[in-house]
């Protein structure tokens, strides 16, 4: 099964490198395609541009196997719609191939806003990640779409293609790309919520108001 986790990464951070080994390994893959998005269609522009959050991500998973980065939506011009990925995926990996993409239950509430949201479930599986601050509310399309299509278990994911939503509880660190951002403007230090290379990275490259000399 190919398995991507998209998201802006507006800084690639330790809750998001934990989250994607946890998936892979809950899900007994082989690895994980981290998809970073260009012009994200539901929340601001990010922090930083794209080519510089591509550079992080890929600092972030150097020498880590299990993980990779796949930057289809960064080429592409334009708002990245989940849709138009998942399609070209589908065409690359054939109509048989599992394919599935993982969401947090906070934004899987608002997936009936998404772009062409109803062919998902066609291209690919959806897996929800729940996060304890969120839930979907119980008469929502989201929800309607989890009880329908609900996977029992991981292994039903490979026996077919796409159509399924499956629940997962991780383990989740509770680390935010908002907070280290506004850690770092503060002049405060993000050690430890993000790989030090990527830290280093941000203050030589003075992102999100970083100073080099900073530690």
């Amino acid at each position: 099964m190919h398995l991507i986790f998209g998201g802006t990464f507006d800084p690639v951070h330790n809750g998001h490198l934990r989250l994607a080994i946890e998936l892979k390994e809950r899900l007994g893959l082989t690895q994980v395609a981290l998809v970073p998005c260009h012009i994200p269609p539901h929340r601001e522009r990010p922090g930083a541009d794209s080519s510089e959050r591509l550079d992080l991500l890929k600092l972030a998973i150097y020498g880590e196997p299990g993980l990779v980065v796949d930057d289809r939506e960064l080429v592409r011009d334009g708002q990245s719609f989940t849709a138009d990925t998942l399609r070209q995926l589908r065409a690359e990996l054939g109509e048989q191939k599992p394919l599935a993409m993982a969401v947090g239950t906070d934004a899987f509430a608002t997936f009936d806003r998404w772009q062409d949201w109803q062919q998902i479930p066609e291209l690919a599986h959806i897996i929800v990640v729940n996060r304890p601050d969120s839930a979907l509310a119980p008469e929502s399309e989201p929800a309607r779409l989890l009880m329908s299509r609900r996977a029992t278990e991981a292994g039903q994911l490979h026996l077919q293609p796409a159509g399924l939503v499956l629940e997962v509880e991780l383990p989740q660190l509770s680390i935010s790309a908002t907070a280290i951002r506004s850690t770092i403007a503060q002049g405060q230090s993000p050690r430890y919520l993000l790989p030090d290379r990527v830290w280093d990275a941000i203050r030589s490259n003075s992102l999100y108001g970083a100073r080099s000399g900073e530690h």
